[in-house]
C-alpha cells in the first residue's frame, strides 16, 4: 500500500510499476474514486459542522427559534445519512483499490515479464568461491561434477529409506510425503543450526502461529494477491475466518502491528520458525514429483523492522542475503543469487534476490531462499511505525528472508553429496545431529 498523495503526486511512476508488475489494476480510475471519496467526505464534515454549531446555539434560542432549528437539524442528518449510504460503497472500492497498487521496484531492479528477466548476481562454489557471472569459464565450473550417473533425490530417498513419497500420498494426497531416519535428523539439525546462527546474530527467536487471521495476510501482502495459495480452515467463523500461513513471515509482522516503536528500538531483528502450507495451484502441473513442491514444509524466516532510509533498507536486504548464503556455504552447496526483476517479485517488493541452490537431476538450480525489501508498503498495511529522532511518527521498513526450509534444502544436499556406491555423505555440519558421517544401507 502507498500514501494516496504519493499516488496523486507520482502517477506516472505507479502507473510504470502497475504495467512491470503485471497488476490489473487502472490508477485513473483509482484517483476517480479518490476524487468522489474526497468529495462525500467534504460534504458529511461539513454537515457534521453544520450539526455541532447549531447544537450549541439551541439552548440560547426561544422556544420558535428552537422548533425551526431542530427541523434544519432533521434535514441535516437525513442529507447526512443520504451521503454517508453514498459514501460507503465508494469507501469500499476505495480501499480495494488502494490494496491493488504496488510498491515502485528500485533502480536497480531489472524490469523484465516474469521468471526470464532474472539477472544472476552472483555464484559460488565451495572449490572457486564466490564467481562473477561475467566469467563464463568460472560459472561453468561451479555445479558439483560427478564421474558416475548420478540418481535423483527421490531414488536416493526410497534406497537408503529416507522419504516415503508413496506412503505420504496415500496418507496426505497429492504432493504428500514422510521423511524418514536420518533426513529427520538431517532436517532438525538445519533447523537448529540456523536458530544458533540467527541468536548468535542478535535476532529474537520465535514459535509462531501457523492459524492467522486475514489481516495478518492482507498485511504482509499474501492478500488479495496469492490468496488462492492460503489455505483457509473449512469451520472458521464467517466474521473471523483463520488461514494456514505458508511463512512466519505474515505472524512475525503481524507482532508488529499497530505498534509505535521509539528510533533507537530499531532495527527489530526477528527469526520466526513454523510449519508452513501451501496449496500450490498456482503450479499446477510443475514439479510433481520428488519434494521439490509440496504442501507443507518447516522454514526458519528471518524478519527485520527498520527505520525509513533507503541506505539502511539495502543494508539490511545485503546482510540478510549473506546470512542466507553462511547457510548455505556452511553446508558447502553450490548456488547463485538473482537479481529478481519486476514481473516476477510480487506487488509489495521494491527490490528481490532470490537464492537458488544446484541440484545435479534438475541439472539447474532450484530456489531455496528469497530476500526482499519491501520498503514502508506492507508497515502501511499493519500500521508499524516508530518516532523519529525529530519525534516525527513515520511508517517503518520491513525487510524478510529465509534462512533454511526443509525438505527442499534435503534435494540438494543428498544429490550433491551422493557417491558411486548409493551412499550419501553427511555435510560436516550436520554430523552431530545425524550421529554418522555417511548414510547407507550396505
Amino acid at each position: 500500500m502507498l500514501d494516496i498523495k504519493f499516488i496523486r503526486e507520482n502517477a506516472d511512476k505507479v502507473k510504470k510499476a502497475v504495467i512491470d508488475k503485471n497488476i490489473d489494476l487502472n490508477i485513473d480510475h483509482l484517483l476517480e474514486v479518490d476524487d468522489r471519496r474526497r468529495s462525500l467526505l467534504a460534504e458529511v464534515e461539513t454537515l457534521q459542522a453544520t450539526k455541532n454549531r447549531v447544537s450549541k446555539e439551541i439552548p440560547n434560542l426561544s422556544a420558535e427559534e428552537k422548533k425551526a432549528k431542530l427541523l434544519e437539524m432533521k434535514e441535516v442528518d437525513q442529507k447526512s445519512d443520504e451521503l454517508k449510504n453514498w459514501l460507503k460503497p465508494v469507501l469500499e472500492e476505495y480501499d480495494k483499490l488502494m490494496a491493488m497498487v504496488p510498491n515502485i521496484p528500485s533502480p536497480e531492479t531489472p524490469v523484465g515479464p516474469d521468471s526470464s528477466g532474472n539477472i544472476p548476481w552472483s555464484y559460488w562454489s565451495p572449490k572457486l568461491g564466490h564467481v562473477d557471472p561475467k566469467e563464463e569459464d568460472k560459472v561453468k565450473e561451479v555445479p558439483t561434477k560427478f564421474d558416475f550417473e548420478i540418481k535423483d533425490h527421490i531414488t536416493l530417498g526410497k534406497e537408503l529409506d529416507l522419504i516415503d513419497i508413496e506412503a505420504g500420498t496415500k496418507t496426505s494426497g497429492f504432493r504428500g510425503y514422510y521423511l524418514k531416519n536420518e533426513a529427520v535428523m538431517m532436517q532438525y539439525g538445519l533447523i537448529q543450526h540456523a536458530l544458533k546462527k540467527m541468536q548468535e546474530k542478535g535476532f529474537t527467536l520465535f514459535t509462531t502461529p501457523v492459524l492467522v487471521r486475514d489481516f495478518a495476510l492482507f498485511g504482509s501482502g499474501h492478500f488479495p494477491f496469492g490468496k488462492e495459495e492460503i489455505y483457509r480452515i473449512a469451520n472458521s467463523e464467517e466474521n473471523d475466518p483463520k488461514y494456514l500461513a505458508g511463512t512466519s513471515e505474515p505472524s512475525l509482522l503481524a507482532y508488529c502491528s499497530d505498534k509505535t516503536f521509539d528510533e533507537k528500538e530499531l532495527p527489530i531483528k526477528m527469526c520466526g520458525v513454523s510449519s508452513c502450507f501451501r496449496s500450490e495451484v498456482g503450479s499446477y502441473g510443475k514439479d510433481t514429483k520428488g519434494i521439490y513442491r509440496i504442501h507443507e514444509f518447516i522454514k526458519v524466516e528471518q524478519v527485520v523492522v527498520c527505520k525509513a532510509d533507503i541506505l539502511e533498507g539495502d543494508k539490511w536486504l545485503e546482510t540478510m542475503r549473506e546470512i542466507a548464503q553462511e547457510m548455505l556455504m556452511d553446508l558447502k552447496l553450490p548456488h547463485r543469487v538473482l537479481n529478481i526483476c519486476t514481473g516476477d517479485m510480487g506487488a509489495g517488493k521494491y527490490k528481490m534476490y532470490d537464492l537458488e541452490t544446484w541440484m545435479p537431476s534438475r541439472k539447474d538450480y532450484g530456489e531455496t531462499h528469497s530476500d526482499s525489501n519491501l520498503t514502508d508498503w506492507q508497515a502501511r498495511r499493519l500500521n508499524i511505525r516508530y518516532r523519529d529522532s525529530q519525534g516525527k511518527t513515520r511508517y517503518a521498513f520491513t525487510l524478510n528472508n529465509t534462512v533454511i526450509a526443509s525438505p527442499r534444502i534435503l534435494i540438494a544436499i543428498l544429490e550433491n553429496y551422493q557417491q558411486k556406491d548409493g551412499s550419501v555423505v553427511v555435510p560436516e555440519i550436520l554430523r552431530q545431529y545425524v550421529g554418522k558421517d555417511v548414510i547407507n544401507r550396505s
